[in-house]
């Protein structure tokens, strides 16, 4: 059963994803991949929201394991961190990577505070 929740979460995470990152990489400056850093933080928030709530295995799995682990993307992240680093966009390279960490942190952090009051 752990399979099935968690690849329907999967499936739905991973079409957000994509829908959510071309949508925001189409109407925001290409200068900084926006689309992966906002669904990387948002997706950090979601996780930590759910690992507070989430006491039921299958719906953490279906939740956390599944929507969470397709919605957000280190692969991506990495990816796009090197590629600034290869244009000379240092700078951008550094803010995205640091700020990626930081704020994910901080957004686990924060989704886990909601959901520990709920």
């Amino acid at each position: 059963m752990d399979y099935i929740l968690v690849g329907v979460g999967g499936i739905f995470g991973s079409i957000l994803r994509y829908s959510l990152g071309k949508y925001i990489n189409k109407n925001i400056d290409k200068e900084f991949p926006f689309g992966t850093f906002i669904i990387n933080i948002s997706g950090a928030f979601l996780l930590g929201f759910v690992s507070a709530v989430g006491s039921n295995k299958n719906l953490y799995s279906l939740f956390g394991d599944g929507f969470c682990g397709a919605y957000t993307t280190f692969s991506t992240f990495m990816f796009e961190g090197v590629t600034l680093i290869k244009n000379n966009k240092n700078l951008n390279a550094m803010c995205y990577v640091i700020l990626s960490l930081a704020l994910g942190i901080i957004g686990y952090y924060l989704g886990n505070c909601v959901g520990s009051v709920i």
